[in-house]
């Protein structure tokens, strides 16, 4: 079963609040994007000073050059996953290694022009492989749906992984990417930017069941 995972994209603590708030109500499972202001563009509030909400499956999506040198923080955190880009400055296996040992999910992201082989060594050491089809750092954008070939290579490659996709999600395609293989639908804009949000989450669930 596909699910949506509203994301939450802030550059401040203000921001962070209210965009957790919005889809708290609703949502089973949260993406939350943290940048460093390197690997990704924008930044966001630090680890030491961001919460995750009870009661909610909270994935924290690492989009940070040096993912190593923040560890003990994540794991202080207890997210339900930690999701880090192929392309960060990283032991990939070791990091992976060391969530598990916490007790948490290891995810690995594959950024837009990033071909799937690339991963294939490393890839097994996760249990999630994220398709990032977005802007790093921002909300918005449109889904480039030729990257669901992707999610066909990432199946073949490592059957076991649960799939996701992060990137321009809307009512449009979210069944074509369910019906591609995508597990987790991490969804911004189209969820944050409606003007009712829990009605947003509803459509797109409807549209994927």
């Amino acid at each position: 079963m596909s699910e949506i995972c509203p994301t939450v994209t802030a550059y401040d603590l203000h921001e962070y609040r209210v965009q957790l708030e919005r889809v708290a109500k609703f949502a089973k499972r949260i993406h939350i994007d943290l940048m460093d202001g390197e690997f990704a563009p924008t930044k966001s509030p630090s680890l030491e000073s961001i919460w995750l909400p009870p009661g909610i499956v909270s994935d924290i999506h690492l989009m940070y050059q040096e993912p190593m040198d923040y560890l003990p923080q994540l794991i202080k955190l207890r997210p339900h996953m930690v999701v880090i880009h192929n392309e960060a400055h990283v032991h990939h296996m070791h990091f992976a290694a060391e969530l598990h040992k916490a007790g948490i999910k290891a995810g690995l992201a594959l950024l837009h022009d990033t071909p799937v082989e690339y991963a294939y060594q490393i890839m097994h050491s996760f249990d999630h492989v994220l398709i990032f089809s977005g802007h790093l750092g921002y909300h918005g954008g449109e889904a480039d749906l030729s990257l669901i070939d992707k999610v066909k290579q990432v199946r073949e490659h490592h059957p076991a992984a649960e799939i996701g996709w992060d990137g321009g999600i809307n009512d449009h395609n979210a069944r074509q990417l369910v019906e591609a293989g995508v597990a987790v639908l991490n969804t911004g804009g189209f969820i944050q930017h409606a003007e009712n949000p829990l009605d947003a989450y509803a459509i797109l669930k409807s549209a994927i069941n």
